[in-house]
């Protein structure tokens, strides 16, 4: 098992300023949420909350009125149809979390230790846990610095023999270059895992995240577009693949007699009330989606021209679904650090969340990347902040959390 690196900040060098384990100064800054003074604002903003006015209870209720509660039941098998036909796949397999749903598309591969797969390094640890659960080895490449996501050109100086596996990240709902990605891999027989987790409904020329590689793994946890409290899925046109994520989903049981076992399988089932959440869900997930993308236009507008802010964009053949909106804070240029925008909005009642760490800078990571430098993905650590991103944002909130950023602003 891996083990948390203990650092100096002598060894850490340049890296400190944005490593949380750098010091205790740094360490609070990135560790500690902003405590919400309720004299100025009684109503706390959170930075996500998830929306459910559907048909939630109906289903849950005629789940529990069935007595099928568990890994069993109507609902997971009409949810995961129904998830997969969004996302224009043929097979959709549900499971426990998203990050559970990674590791069981990475098992299916067979990954052994020696084997390659790479990752953005400016993503949740999720994906690159996934990669170490099947003792493979993780291979880091930056992001791009137009659209934050992973960069092609650098995956293909990446690529070696023991390359098995790329992971491409829709971070924050924003989908990878896919065609250029996707021939890539072919043309070296590599298989592609979309991490979808944050790109419900995002859209790649035409095509929906989920569809565009071999496999994809989503998330619906809490604070996701569409969610089961925990949860996760496959997709897949794959059915051979889809088969054995079935299979090594439930224990890998055979079919051949009770308690018989082919493969060392996995309790990752998601339960039926669940999949009756998300079933409700995904028959909401279009208005889900227009409601983000509308929210992120008045954000986009209410931002504008303020000076060292940098709104997300969004590239031509893209249509993002905008999980969180995300800004970057240029402390010259605005007058205030990211930290101290942070504390202003916490002031005002403004749940936010910092960028991810990039995965080169984790101390559970350090030993294996030590020395690697991802410039694009160190800025956006240092600089990145996400607004609130709930799909039942109101214009009224979108209009008081820009205006508090506008009022902040020393150079204005």
């Amino acid at each position: 098992m891996l083990k948390a690196a203990e650092l100096t900040l002598e060894e850490m060098g340049d890296l400190a300023e944005i490593i949380p384990a750098a010091d205790p100064v740094v360490r609070l800054s990135y560790q500690t949420i902003p405590s919400f003074d309720h004299r100025v604002r009684r109503t706390v903003i959170p930075v996500c909350e998830p929306t459910l006015g559907g048909n939630e209870l109906k289903y849950i209720q005629q789940a529990v009125e069935t007595n099928w509660i568990s890994s069993a039941g109507s609902f997971i098998r009409d949810f995961e149809a129904s998830f997969a036909a969004y996302c224009g796949a043929r097979y959709g397999i549900a499971c426990a979390n998203g990050t559970v749903a990674m590791h069981l598309a990475m098992a299916t591969l067979g990954l052994e230790p020696g084997d390659e797969v790479i990752v953005p390094t400016f993503t949740m640890i999720a994906t690159i846990n996934a990669v170490t659960y099947c003792g493979a080895t993780p291979v880091l490449v930056d992001c791009e610095p137009d659209y934050w996501q992973m960069d092609v050109e650098q995956v293909a100086a990446k690529i070696t023999p023991r390359t098995k596996a790329i992971v491409p990240v829709h971070i924050y709902g924003h989908p990878v270059d896919m065609d250029p990605l996707m021939e890539l891999a072919q043309r070296h027989g590599i298989t592609v895992i979309e991490d979808a987790a944050e790109a419900h409904g995002a859209e790649y020329k035409g095509r929906r995240a989920g569809s565009l590689g071999d496999a994809a793994g989503f998330s619906f946890y809490g604070n996701k577009i569409i969610t089961t409290g925990e949860g996760g899925m496959i997709t897949t046109d794959n059915r051979e693949l889809a088969r054995l994520a079935w299979n090594l989903r439930d224990h890998a049981f055979s079919s051949e007699r009770h308690f018989w076992h082919k493969y060392v399988g996995f309790n990752y089932r998601m339960t039926n009330l669940q999949a009756a959440v998300g079933l409700a869900q995904v028959e909401q997930l279009d208005k889900f989606v227009a409601a983000r993308r509308a929210n992120a236009g008045e954000y986009s507008c209410r931002l504008y021209g303020i000076p060292g802010i940098t709104t997300p964009r969004q590239a031509e053949w893209a249509k993002n679904v905008f999980w969180m909106y995300g800004i970057l804070v240029d402390k010259q240029a605005y007058g205030l650090s990211r930290d101290e925008l942070r504390a202003v909005l916490a002031e005002n009642g403004i749940e936010t969340r910092t960028f991810f760490i990039p995965m080169h800078c984790q101390p559970v990571y350090w030993n294996a990347f030590k020395g690697q430098r991802y410039p694009v993905a160190e800025r956006l650590c240092r600089d990145g902040l996400y607004l609130p991103s709930a799909s039942s944002l109101t214009l009224d909130e979108i209009e008081f959390v820009t205006g508090v950023i506008r009022e902040a602003c020393p150079h204005l």
